[in-house]
């Protein structure tokens, strides 16, 4: 039951560590962090200060490549980096080259691929899938069960509701002619995206935006417009009221 933490790592003052954690080379944490039981954070990754990593939970896991993976890049990976006062919870596994920003809450069993960038003050759910070559802002939601395909871009304040799918091939991995093709789905700031809607490769969500729940959405959306069905189509101009400018956040850095 006793934890194992390489010499020349750096704990910082006030954190707590559970019991049977691994901490391996030249992981520095901040000060007044809490990290539970079996929780492994490998070599290299930067925790900054007032983070809280729940048990069981990987920090900084290098990718694994079948023969017939289309990402077959062979790279030096730079080391996951945390920022300060993050909540992040149990069974998580974040990957090595993520960049994750202040404040965020990552919940139990989510998973964030390799050369993934994330800002600040965002809400990812339970088991929510983010995977690698994708970019989020900040002040976003991304709810419970969602997927967010590769090489795909969000925003500031967007809403994802639980079970989204969104895809980034069209050719199903038959044709080589795919691998020219590949895109992930954009959503600019204020996009909002219903509960099990499904996202296909390469659409656009332009700013408040939002497609609504069980939709399929075949074409890009334009902005402050409502689309609805399979395929979705246009319902209505979103209500003046529900535009991003006037729901900001209040909360401050």
């Amino acid at each position: 039951m006793k934890n194992h933490i390489q010499e020349t790592a750096k704990i910082g003052a006030g954190t707590q560590i559970g019991f049977n954690s691994i901490i391996l080379d030249d992981v520095i944490i901040g000060k007044e962090c809490n990290i539970g039981h079996n929780v492994v954070i490998y070599e290299g990754t930067v925790i900054g200060d007032g983070v809280r990593i729940d048990d069981n939970t990987i920090i900084g896991k290098k990718p694994m490549r079948s023969p017939r993976s289309i990402f077959q890049e062979k790279t030096l990976y730079q080391p996951a980096k945390i920022g300060n006062n993050c909540l992040i919870g149990a069974n998580v596994i974040i990957y090595v080259q993520s960049q994750i920003g202040e404040r965020n809450l990552i919940a139990d069993m989510a998973t964030i691929r390799e050369n993934t960038e994330i800002g600040d003050f965002n809400i990812i759910g339970r088991n929510v899938a983010i995977e690698n070559y994708v970019k989020i802002g900040s002040r976003n939601k991304i709810e419970t069960n969602s997927y967010i395909t590769a090489y795909s871009e969000l925003g500031d304040y967007c809403f994802v509701a639980p079970c989204v799918a969104t895809s980034n091939d069209n050719y199903m991995g038959r044709d080589k002619e795919r691998f020219k093709h590949f895109k992930g789905v954009t959503v600019k700031t204020g996009g909002r995206i219903g509960v099990n809607a499904t996202i296909l490769p390469g659409k656009t969500i332009e700013e408040d935006g939002m497609v609504a729940g069980g939709s399929v959405l075949t074409r890009d959306l334009p902005s402050r417009e409502i689309w609805v069905g399979n395929p979705a189509r246009y319902l209505k101009e979103v209500d003046e009221k529900q535009l991003k400018e006037n729901n900001l956040d209040p909360v401050k850095k």
